[in-house]
C-alpha cells in the first residue's frame, strides 16, 4: 500500500469518527442513544445524502477501495463491542430477583421467540433472503429480531437518567442478559446452516453440535478454569499487562472459534463473559480501559460503516419496515406484559417493562450485520432490523425520560419496596 493510498484510509477514518463522535453527542444532548448519531454518521456519508456529491463519492469510494483495512476496523470493532458486552453480562449475574426475573425471560423472551418460529413460514419471502439465506437461517434470524433486548443501550439510558441503581434496572437488565445469551446461541445456530442450499445432515450436525458445546463451555467450565489461571503466581501476563492479556484472551477465543468454524463475534462475548475476575481490581481496570479505546474509537467506527452500508435508494421497503416494527413490537409488548402479570406487576409497571425491554439497540444492529455479512439476510431486511433497532431504543428511552419527568415510580412502592431516585447522575459508557 502507497503512502496516499494509506493516507485516504486514515483521512477517511478520521472524517468517520469525527462526524460518529460529534452527532453522538448531538444525541446524547437530545437524550437519544448515542448509537442513532454514530449510524448517522454513516447514513450521511452514504449514497442517500453527501454521498451522492461528486468529490464526496470519490473520496468515499477511494477509502472503500482499500476495503481490507475498512474491513478490519469494522469487526474489530464490532468484536470489541461483543467483548465488553460479554464482560458486562458476568458482572450483571450477581443480581437476585430470580421470580420476575423467570418469569420475564421465560414469558416475555420465550413467548415472542416461539411465535417468530411459529409463524416464519408464512412471513418469510424473497425479499428478506440474501445470498446464503435459507429457510432455517432465516426462521432464526426474524425469531431472534422479534425477541432481542439491548443490554448496552439500556444500560446507557439508565444511567443517564440516574436509574441503574434501582430494581427496575436490575430486572430488566437481569432479563436482556438472560435472554441475549439463549438468542446469541439461536444466530450462531443460523450462521452455521447458511449458505447450503441443501442441508447435509452430517455437517449441519457438527457445526450445530461445535456451536452448541462451544456456547455451553464457554458459560460454564471455561469461565472457572480461567478464573484459575487469573489468579496464578505464575501468570506473569496477566499480572504486568492485566490489558494486554485480556485482549490475548479475546483473541485466543476468536482463533479457537475460527479454527471450529464458528462465528467469532459470539467469541468475542464469551471470552468478555471469561475474563471478568470481580474479586480482583487489576481486570477491572484493564475493561475500563479498554472500553474507552473501544468507544473512543473503534465502536463509534463500527456503528457508522453499519450506516454507511445502509442502502436508503433501493435496499429500502416502506412495508416491510412498517410490518416488521408494528409486528414484533406488538408482540414484544404483550409477551412482557403477560409475563409481567405473572409476575405480580399491575399497571403502569407492565407499560414500563415491555416499552423498555422491546428496545433492540446494539444487539439488534449486531444482529443484522453479522446475517448480512453472512449473506443470510437482504439489504432490504437489514435496513428495517437497524431502523427497528434505532427505533425502539428512541421510543424506550424517551418513555422513560417523560415517566421520571411526570414523577411516577418505575415500579409500584407495593411491588418494588423502594423509592426511585430521579436524580441524574453523569453515567460511563456502556
Amino acid at each position: 500500500m502507497t503512502n496516499s493510498e494509506l493516507t485516504q484510509v486514515f483521512f477517511f477514518l478520521l472524517i468517520l469518527v469525527g462526524l460518529a463522535q460529534l452527532l453522538g453527542w448531538v444525541m446524547v444532548k437530545l437524550r437519544q442513544p448515542k448509537v442513532v448519531g454514530e449510524i448517522l454518521a454513516g447514513v450521511l456519508l452514504s449514497n442517500a445524502f453527501f454521498g451522492r456529491l461528486p468529490f464526496v463519492t470519490r473520496f468515499v469510494e477511494g477509502a472503500k477501495h482499500q476495503g481490507n483495512i475498512l474491513d478490519f476496523v469494522y469487526w474489530l470493532g464490532l468484536l470489541l463491542l461483543m467483548f465488553l458486552a460479554g464482560a458486562e453480562t458476568q458482572q450483571l449475574f450477581t443480581r437476585d430477583e430470580r421470580r420476575e426475573v423467570g418469569w420475564l425471560t421465560i414469558v416475555g423472551t420465550g413467548l415472542p421467540f416461539l411465535l417468530g418460529l411459529l409463524f416464519a413460514p408464512w412471513l418469510i419471502r424473497p425479499s428478506l433472503a440474501g445470498p446464503d439465506g435459507n429457510r432455517i437461517s432465516l426462521t432464526l434470524v426474524l425469531a431472534v429480531g422479534v425477541a432481542v433486548t439491548s443490554v448496552p443501550v439500556v444500560s446507557k439510558i439508565f444511567s443517564d437518567l440516574g436509574i441503574l441503581h434501582t430494581r427496575f434496572a436490575r430486572l430488566v437488565l437481569g432479563v436482556a442478559v438472560l435472554e441475549d445469551i439463549v438468542l446469541w446461541l439461536a444466530l450462531a445456530v443460523a450462521i452455521a446452516a447458511a449458505g447450503k442450499a441443501v442441508l447435509d445432515p452430517w455437517a449441519m450436525s457438527y457445526h450445530l453440535l461445535a456451536t452448541v458445546a462451544f456456547f455451553t463451555l464457554g458459560l460454564t467450565i471455561v469461565p472457572r478454569l480461567i478464573k484459575r489461571v487469573n489468579k496464578s503466581s505464575l501468570n506473569v501476563f496477566a499480572k504486568h499487562s492485566p490489558t494486554g492479556y485480556a485482549l490475548a484472551v479475546l483473541l485466543a477465543y476468536c482463533v479457537l472459534a475460527g479454527a471450529l468454524d464458528i462465528s467469532m463475534v459470539f467469541a468475542a462475548f464469551l471470552a468478555g463473559f471469561a475474563v471478568v475476575h470481580k474479586k480482583r481490581r487489576l481486570f477491572s481496570e484493564a475493561l475500563d480501559a479498554i472500553g474507552k479505546v473501544s468507544f473512543a474509537f473503534f465502536i463509534p467506527v463500527y456503528f457508522a460503516i453499519v450506516g454507511l452500508k445502509l442502502d436508503l435508494i433501493r435496499g429500502v421497503s416502506l412495508w416491510m419496515m412498517l410490518a416488521f416494527i408494528g409486528g414484533t413490537c406488538i408482540v414484544k409488548v404483550f409477551s412482557v406484559s403477560l409475563a409481567g402479570r405473572l409476575a405480580g406487576f399491575r399497571g403502569l409497571d407492565l407499560i414500563n417493562l415491555a416499552i423498555t425491554t422491546n428496545a433492540r439497540g446494539g444487539p439488534g444492529i449486531v444482529l443484522a450485520s453479522v446475517a448480512f455479512d453472512a449473506g443470510i439476510i437482504s439489504s432490504q431486511f437489514y435496513t428495517t432490523l437497524v431502523v427497528a433497532a434505532v427505533f425502539t431504543s428512541q421510543i424506550a428511552g424517551a418513555w422513560l425520560d417523560y415517566v421520571l419527568r411526570k414523577g411516577w415510580p418505575l415500579l409500584t412502592p407495593t411491588v418494588s419496596g423502594e423509592s426511585v431516585d430521579l436524580s441524574p447522575v453523569n453515567g460511563s459508557e456502556v
